[in-house]
């Protein structure tokens, strides 16, 4: 088994105890407005990573390309209250207006 196995097994592992540990817990400690917090900003700070991964990473470099940009003009739609298929389209068309340059 190589490293890289052992590695996601082990992972798994833990998630799947920290799963368990979540439903072990009592309400108190779950209901509590810290706890709260933290919860309801676990995705958006996953999701922000996630973004700037596959905007700026290609491989085992960080790059700037037209991805950036059309994250920036899906960013600028959506300050402006687009809605998000229109949003979508948008940083399609900058991104791949900008593929080449």
């Amino acid at each position: 088994m190589s490293a890289l196995w052992t590695a996601t097994l082990i992972t798994s592992f833990i998630c799947f105890l920290l799963k368990i540990l979540g439903y072990s817990l009592p309400e108190s400690v779950l209901n509590r407005p810290v706890i709260q917090r933290i919860n309801s900003l676990i995705p958006i700070a996953l999701l922000s990573a996630l973004v700037a991964v596959q905007t700026f990473g290609a491989e085992k470099s960080v790059v700037i390309d037209h991805r950036l940009v059309g994250v920036l003009v899906a960013a600028i739609a959506l300050r402006f209250g687009a809605n998000f298929p229109i949003m979508m389209f948008l940083a399609a068309i900058a991104s791949a207006m900008t593929y080449n340059f």
